[in-house]
Formats: structure tokens, sequence, C-alpha cells
């Protein structure tokens, strides 16, 4: 059997470092992000890299109908999910007594409806998939608040509940869920800062300790893996 993977946010930067992994080790992919022009690049790059299949999907996973239509169209292509990583996510600084309702509702639906829509519509395809593992990236954010950025802290301070609650209730059904809690990683969103890349920690450290906790999904689950770069926090 093929093991699959589906990775939302996964045109650019850590989901598509996570999703190149995964095409490594052989794993039919289907990727959702935004950007079409992205996600054909990276369906040309992951099938080089040794992935049997990508399948991509362009839409926006802060609206529930365009992830409803998301969910249908990876059902439509797999009968079994083997990974999951709820990949996609933004940030917008700022206080949360200050921003915007609209504001609040688009980083809240970006990075937490868009994992609750996603896990839920997929739940039953991974309840009858072997060795299925659910993935769902948080932060540091999700450990401490921020000043400069409310809404953000509290929306990974959700994500991980969600990950907490989603792992009991996958037990039953053998389903791995890991909350990946992330320091500070390098990708587009840093660029131009005034601080050296070895600074960061790189997407690909990040893939790999995906990869590495679902190795060992057959007899142990890593409920939490925390990440921080080397010299610490920025």
């Amino acid at each position: 059997m093929i093991y699959t993977a589906v990775i939302t946010g996964a045109s650019r930067g850590i989901g598509y470092a996570v999703a190149k992994r995964f095409a490594e080790a052989g794993f039919s992919l289907f990727l959702v992000s935004r950007n079409t022009g992205d996600l054909e690049n990276a369906k040309r790059d992951l099938l080089q890299a040794g992935a049997p299949s990508v399948y991509i999907y362009s839409a926006d996973l802060s609206d529930e109908s365009q992830t409803q239509s998301a969910i249908e169209a990876i059902k439509a292509q797999f009968t079994h999910i083997t990974v999951l990583v709820n990949s996609t996510g933004m940030f917008m600084p700022g206080t949360m007594m200050e921003e915007s309702n609209a504001q609040f509702q688009q980083l809240w639906n970006t990075n937490v409806s868009s994992a609750y829509w996603v896990s839920k519509g997929l739940w039953p395809v991974l309840k009858v998939s072997s060795r299925a593992h659910v993935f769902t990236l948080c932060s540091v954010a999700s450990l401490m608040a921020y000043s400069a950025g409310g809404t953000y802290s509290l929306s990974k301070f959700a994500l991980l509940g969600f990950s907490k609650s989603l792992r009991l209730e996958g037990m039953p059904y053998g389903i791995a869920v890991s909350a990946v809690i992330l320091g500070a990683t390098y990708t587009d969103s840093w660029a131009g800062i005034n601080l050296p890349e070895s600074r960061f920690m790189k997407s690909t450290d990040i893939a790999t300790a995906i990869y590495a906790a679902f190795e060992i999904n057959e007899s142990a689950v890593m409920e939490e893996v925390l990440i921080r770069p080397l010299l610490g926090d920025i």
C-alpha cells in the first residue's frame, strides 16, 4: 500500500519542506494552498523528489466553503490518509484591543478554523486508515503570550488545545496526533530582518522532526514536539 499525505499550506516554506520529506519517502501527496502558481511549481519539484503522485488544490482555507470543496477533492483521490499536516497559518502584528473584528476573524479562521475544518472533514477517512497521524503546526506562542501579537498568540494557544483534545478523540481509532511547537523558522516571512539566517531554524529541520515522529507511530506517539533555535528564541 502506498502511504499518502495531505498537507495544507504546502506550496512554500515549512509546508513545502514537509511535503518534500514525505515525497522522498515515496508518499503520494495532496497539497492545498492558495497560490496556484506556487502549487504547480511544488508539484513539479515533488514529483522529481520521489512522490509517485502529487495532487494539488487551490483554496483559501480561512473560508469554510472553499475548505469544504478542498475536502471533497481530497476524498475523491484518497480512500485512506496516512498523514495529515495542518500547516496553514498567518501572523498579524497588533494588539487585541486595537485590531478590527475583521482582522481578528481573518487570523482566527486561517490559523484555527482551517485546522478544525480540515481535520473534521477528513476524520472519517483517517479513522479507517492504517498508521494515521495528524500533525498540527503550533508555535512557542502557544506557550507564552506576545504583547505585539495578541490574537496570533491566542490562536496558537487554541491550536495546542485542539491538538491535545484531538489526541484523546483519536486514541480509540489508533490515530496518532502531534502538536509541533515551533520557534523561529526562516521562511519568506522573515525576509529583510536584520538577523543572520543562522539564527533561525531551517524548514528542513521541522520536516525532519515531523518525519521522525511519524516513523515511531506504530507503537508510540510524540504528543508534543517542541523545537527551538539552537541559540534560543528570537
